[in-house]
C-alpha cells in the first residue's frame, strides 16, 4: 500500500460550501471535500438512531460523483456492538481497518459529548498521522454542521427513527433537550428515555448558564396522550420560570401552579429539580414526590436522603423545600423514574450495575443500565424508564 500526503482541508472553504448547500446536503459537502483533499472514496455519514443500539447510514458520496453528482441516501442499519463504527463512537477515536490494499476509517462525529454519529470513508493508501488528524477534525466539524442544520430539515430526525413514533411519543420527544449528553470542564451529563409500549409521561431536561447547571426529571402519571399533555404543561412551566431566573423553590411552585390549573383532580406529576453552582460544587435539589437519586461515591452506591414534598399538581401550600448537597470530585449522581425500579426491572439490581459501570462515560452508562432493565423486563416495559447520569469532576 502506497503512502500519500494529505492536502490541507480549508475550513473556510468547507463552511462556505455547507452554507451554500441545502441543509439536508451538509454531510455530502463534507464527503465531497474529503474526496478532493485526501482522495477519500465511499464516504458515508451514519447517524445514531433512537434505539441507542445502531447507526443509520444517511448519506453516501463516491469520489466519482463528488463534483455535483447526486448523493444516495440509504437507510442501512449498522449495529454498534462489535463493529468498528461502534468502537469509534464508544472510544471516541478514529478506528482503522485495512483489507486488500485499502483502509477504511471510522471517525466519531461528536460535539460536547453528544455522539451524533460516525464518519466512514475508504482510502487507497496508508493514512499518515496528518490524514488521520484531517479525518478526525472533519468529523468534529461535521458534528457542528449537523447540529446547526437539523433545525432546518427533517432528514436527520427521519434517519434517527428506526421505528415510527406514535402521537404521544412525538409529543414526549419534543419535550426532551436537543442533545442527550453535555460535557463541561466541571461535569459530564447524559440521559436516556426508553418508552414503554403505551408511552408514559417521562421527561428530563438540562441547561447550562455561565456558572450554573440546571437539571430536571419528571414523571407524569398515566399513559398515552393524557400523560404527554401533563408533561408538556409542566416542562413548559418549569422552562418558563427557569428562563426568568427565579429561585429553585419559585420554579417548582410555578410548575405546580400551572399544572394545578390544567390537571384533573386525580392527576399529578412527580419530579426533581437540581441546580449546581459550577464554581462551588454545591447542588440544590427539590424533590416533588420522586424516587430519590442514587449517588456513587468511593465505589459505593447509596440513595440520597431527601425530604419528599408532594408531587406537582397537588396544590402545594407551603414552599417547596430546597435541599443542599455538597459534591465531591468523582461523585456520580443518577436520577431515575419509577420505570427503572418497577418489580420486573428490580431484577436488574440497579445499584450494583451502577457501581460496576462507574468508570464508563455517562453516555455509555445510561445505555448499559437501560439495556439491563429491558432484559429484566423481557424486552417490554410497563412504564417509561428514564435515567439521567451526572458526573462531578470538580474544578479543573
Amino acid at each position: 500500500m502506497i503512502e500519500r500526503r494529505a492536502a490541507p482541508l480549508n475550513m473556510n472553504v468547507l463552511l462556505s460550501a455547507v452554507e451554500a448547500a441545502p441543509p439536508n446536503a451538509a454531510a455530502d459537502v463534507v464527503g465531497a471535500a474529503l474526496a478532493d483533499t485526501i482522495g477519500a472514496r465511499d464516504v458515508s455519514f451514519l447517524i445514531a438512531d433512537y434505539s441507542g443500539q445502531s447507526l443509520i447510514r444517511l448519506s453516501h458520496v463516491n469520489a466519482a460523483d463528488a463534483e455535483g453528482g447526486p448523493s444516495r441516501e440509504r437507510t442501512q442499519a449498522v449495529p454498534l456492538r462489535g463493529t468498528p463504527q461502534g468502537r469509534a463512537l464508544s472510544q471516541q477515536r478514529v478506528e482503522t481497518v485495512t483489507d486488500n490494499g485499502s483502509t477504511r476509517l471510522f471517525a466519531p462525529v461528536t460535539s460536547r459529548g453528544e455522539a451524533v454519529g460516525v464518519l466512514e470513508l475508504e482510502l487507497g493508501y496508508a493514512p499518515t498521522e496528518l490524514t488521520l488528524a484531517t479525518v478526525a477534525g472533519s468529523a468534529r466539524v461535521l458534528a457542528y454542521i449537523v447540529i446547526a442544520n437539523r433545525r432546518y430539515t427533517d432528514l436527520f430526525e427521519w434517519g434517527q427513527r428506526s421505528v415510527p413514533l406514535s402521537l404521544e411519543a412525538e409529543i414526549q420527544h419534543r419535550l426532551l433537550p436537543g442533545s442527550y449528553t453535555c460535557e463541561g470542564a466541571q461535569f459530564t451529563l447524559a440521559g436516556w428515555l426508553e418508552p414503554a409500549g403505551d408511552v408514559g409521561g417521562d421527561t428530563f431536561d438540562f441547561s447550562v448558564e455561565r456558572d450554573t447547571l440546571h437539571v430536571s426529571m419528571t414523571d407524569a402519571m398515566g399513559h398515552t396522550v393524557a400523560a404527554a399533555l401533563l408533561a408538556t404543561v409542566l416542562v413548559g412551566a418549569l422552562r418558563n420560570a427557569r428562563r426568568q431566573s427565579v429561585g429553585l423553590a419559585e420554579q417548582a411552585r410555578a410548575g405546580d401552579q400551572a399544572l394545578s390549573r390544567f390537571a384533573s383532580d386525580d392527576s399529578f406529576v412527580t419530579g426533581q429539580l437540581m441546580r449546581v453552582d459550577l464554581s462551588s460544587g454545591i447542588a440544590m435539589i427539590v424533590n416533588a414526590g420522586h424516587p430519590p437519586p442514587i449517588r456513587i461515591r468511593d465505589g459505593r452506591a447509596a440513595e440520597l436522603v431527601l425530604h419528599a414534598d408532594p408531587p406537582f399538581a397537588t396544590g402545594m401550600v407551603e414552599p417547596y423545600r430546597v435541599q443542599e448537597l455538597a459534591l465531591k470530585p468523582g461523585d456520580r449522581i443518577v436520577f431515575l423514574t419509577d420505570g427503572m425500579l418497577e418489580h420486573h426491572a428490580a431484577e436488574a439490581d440497579v445499584a450494583e450495575l451502577l457501581v460496576r459501570t462507574r468508570d464508563l462515560h455517562p453516555r455509555e452508562a445510561v445505555q448499559d443500565l437501560t439495556q439491563a432493565v429491558l432484559e429484566a423486563c423481557g424486552g417490554r416495559l410497563d412504564d417509561d424508564a428514564t435515567v439521567l447520569c451526572f458526573d462531578w469532576h470538580g474544578q479543573r
